[in-house]
């Protein structure tokens, strides 16, 4: 049947409406309405577990407080400007930690620097160091990691472009109206992404495609050109932002062939005072005889040339401009018939930024000739320190250069996929405040102890930092596996652990926390959405207690930091033995069958220390010193880990990366860096007693949180009590 009907300005057709955009499945449901980003479901309560300001806790412990407020507190008390404020470090999926920041930070972070994974075929197998040595070991992702990274290529890049825009509706609103967001991509997916971004920040607040050469040459492909850029995307949040764009030196080239005039200001070069393109209006008409329209040009008054006029042009028109730079001999006026006028483009200016960035990394000690490099900048040579072994990590001068331009002092800046921290340790060099998240727990203790380490050498170098805390985001919500692999049936999932296990299902149960039993222990396998936290420890130890049995074993994907620690006080008070054990990565794999193939379990680390106390003048002066400590191997390649078990038990102390003391640990209250001590890349020592000399000038009884992180960025921790006693002073 032929259709008849008549389309036209009275009845367009349907498709005559239809906007251009970018369709992935999941932006719209069964029924063709676009899915909403569920920001209400997934706001929660963000944890403070650490508060670190590293040089005044220390000088506060070696009794010269007034040394370091003479160093860096000056600023930090005299302004408030930067004692007001606390840096943030948070561990938890970016999408939740999002939404829990809407009710503080809506329209308050002035920039947003992501460099989200973009490599669907990517190795996250890391190198990490391990011991006093060159030693190095496998690190794989954790469980948690593994089942987020398959969630975000689940359904290939559907489900990639899906994340990135629920993230990108909630980081929208966390945008000053001056704010802008930068998004580093592969040019392999940043094609798919600038649409959505488009549609997010819309096309008109669109700035630049950064191309960033990241390396020099890749030689051993035979199918493509060699893959040596990124692509960094630029937008606003509104029409008006901050934006200060740099400048980087002539090259010396171009210097000796063009710069040979001197004046009073210095040495310069004439150039063109023209644009192409015929304009109407001021810049089109005629001055001093020239009309740049007869050649199809118009005046372009650098603004360099304005800034030397040192007044205020604002009304005036762009011939009285140029009469304005005549007369404070800024132009040079041609002496033939037939030139044009000209400005003195002076050596100092340098040349703009543009939109391709080359970083070339001096990792092979080559030495590159500014005249071939696109973009010269001696601050993009990688520096030996900054190098951390973390394979996503970017230099630090590709964040100097963002941050500069598109903040001011004091500015909020935000990075929701954080690595090894780069983005904070820039931001705080710089003076701007810093909020930075990342869903793996080696990336947060990567940076916990890069920025403890930036603000020593500011302090040491007499300048102001701030402060930080960790924070901590209870359930993670990710369920890839569970929905694709178990159809979403929770009792499947908790079969398949039991068997993995070797442990029988139990049945006819009185609590619904108790999911099996392996010889006399009682079992709870938690759910693959959540990372096992306190408020959930409470109520299995009330139940194994209420069951009349003397041991539980908890096996969860995560767990929440402190737990282990949290956890001793619950087996004191309901007499139940608590066993925190980590399921295996195994347990996803398509080849592995319940039951019948063996996979690793492993606890959380095991950690021994004791106090040292003196007595000084009736006053105990305490330190701590480790005397045992067996890592957890969960995330070791499994070619290695037969290997280091046998080494972890032999020498344990070599898997510690970083330990810290609080010598007045308060039950509720986060845990404070009074002393602490980590390997660096260069320096692998690691000390095994504190050496601070904590004085208790009061008689009561006090508790020592003893916290270790691990070489995956693990954590342990135990209490330690210092009994009362009468001082003699």
């Amino acid at each position: 049947m032929t259709d008849t009907t008549k389309y036209g300005p009275g009845n367009p057709h349907p498709l005559s409406q239809v906007k251009t955009e970018l369709i992935w499945e999941g932006k719209y449901d069964e029924y063709g309405t676009r899915r909403e980003v569920d920001v209400a479901g997934c706001v929660m309560p963000l944890q403070k577990v650490e508060s670190i300001d590293e040089p005044r806790q220390r000088a506060e412990e070696q009794g010269t407080l007034a040394l370091w407020q003479s160093k860096a507190g000056a600023v930090r008390e005299n302004t408030g400007e930067y004692s007001s404020w606390r840096n943030r470090l948070i561990w938890g999926d970016n999408k939740l930690v999002l939404a829990s920041m809407l009710a503080e930070f809506k329209g308050k972070v002035d920039l947003i620097y992501i460099d989200p994974p973009f490599d669907v075929g990517a190795d996250f197998t890391m190198s990490v160091p391990v011991g006093d040595d060159k030693g190095t070991l496998a690190k794989e992702q954790s469980a948690l990691e593994m089942v987020a990274y398959r969630d975000t290529w689940g359904r290939g890049t559907d489900s990639y472009l899906h994340m990135l825009y629920e993230r990108f509706a909630i980081m929208s609103q966390l945008l000053s109206p001056s704010g802008s967001i930068y998004v580093h991509l592969g040019p392999n997916i940043s094609h798919y992404v600038k649409p959505i971004l488009d549609e997010v920040f819309t096309s008109a607040h669109y700035h630049s495609e950064i191309v960033w050469r990241r390396s020099n040459s890749h030689n051993k492909l035979t199918d493509q050109y060699g893959p040596i850029h990124d692509v960094i995307l630029f937008y606003s949040k509104g029409d008006a932002f901050v934006f200060h764009p740099g400048k980087r030196p002539f090259s010396r080239k171009y210097i000796e062939e063009r710069f040979k005039y001197r004046d009073h200001r210095g040495v310069y070069q004439p150039n063109y005072l023209t644009g192409p393109g015929t304009r109407r209006g001021d810049s089109g008409k005629p001055w001093h005889g020239y009309d740049p329209t007869r050649v199809n040009r118009h005046w372009a008054i650098p603004s360099t040339s304005i800034a030397l006029l040192e007044r205020d042009v604002t009304g005036m028109s762009c011939q009285e401009i140029l009469d304005a730079l005549l007369d404070a001999d800024l132009l040079v006026i041609p002496k033939k018939s037939g030139g044009q006028p000209m400005y003195k483009q002076y050596l100092t200016e340098g040349v703009p930024y543009q939109d391709i960035w080359a970083y070339q990394p001096n990792t092979q000690g080559v030495q590159y000739n500014s005249d071939e490099c696109i973009d010269e900048d001696v601050k993009w040579l990688e520096q030996e320190e900054e190098k951390l072994g973390y394979n996503t990590q970017k230099p630090e001068g590709l964040l100097a250069r963002i941050i500069e331009t598109s903040t001011d002092s004091g500015a909020l800046v935000a990075d929701f996929f954080c690595g090894s921290g780069t983005t904070g340790a820039v931001a705080e060099k710089m003076g701007r405040r810093w909020i930075m998240c990342d869903l793996g727990r080696y990336s947060i203790h990567t940076s916990r102890k890069r920025m403890i380490e930036i603000q020593r050498k500011l302090y040491e170098a007499g300048k102001p930092y701030r402060a930080f805390d960790v924070y901590n985001l209870g359930r993670y919500e990710r369920q890839w596996w569970q929905k694709e692999r178990l159809a979403g049936m929770e009792e499947e999932h908790r079969r398949i652990v039991l068997a993995f296990y070797r442990a029988e299902p139990l049945t006819g149960a009185t609590s619904a926390l108790l999911h099996g039993r392996k010889g006399s222990a009682l079992l709870h396998v938690d759910g693959i959405d959540s990372i096992l936290t306190l408020d959930e420890l409470k109520p299995i130890a009330e139940a194994v207690h209420a069951a009349g049995a003397k041991e539980v074993h908890c096996l969860a994907w995560e767990f929440e930091m402190e737990l282990k620690r949290n956890a001793e006080a619950l087996e004191h008070e309901h007499g139940v033995k608590i066993r925190l054990i980590r399921i295996p990565r195994e347990v996803m794999e398509k080849n592995r069958r319940p039951g019948v193939d063996q996979v690793p379990f492993f606890e959380m680390a095991t950690l021994a220390a004791e106090t040292v106390i003196k007595i000084e003048g009736g006053v105990r002066i305490a330190d701590v010193k480790l005397t045992n400590f067996l890592p957890s191997l969960s995330e070791v390649s499994s070619k290695e880990l037969e290997a280091l078990q046998e080494r972890a038990v032999k020498s344990g102390f070599d898997f510690i990366d970083f330990w810290a003391v609080d010598f007045d640990h308060k039950d509720g209250q986060p845990f404070k860096h009074h002393w602490q001590d980590y390997r660096l890349r260069k320096d692998r020592s690691l000390k095994l007693e504190s050496d601070c000399g904590h004085r208790y000038e009061d008689n009561a009884t006090h508790r020592i949180c003893v916290k270790v992180i691990d070489t995956f960025g693990c954590d342990t921790s135990i209490l330690l009590d210092v009994p009362g006693g009468k001082g003699s002073k």
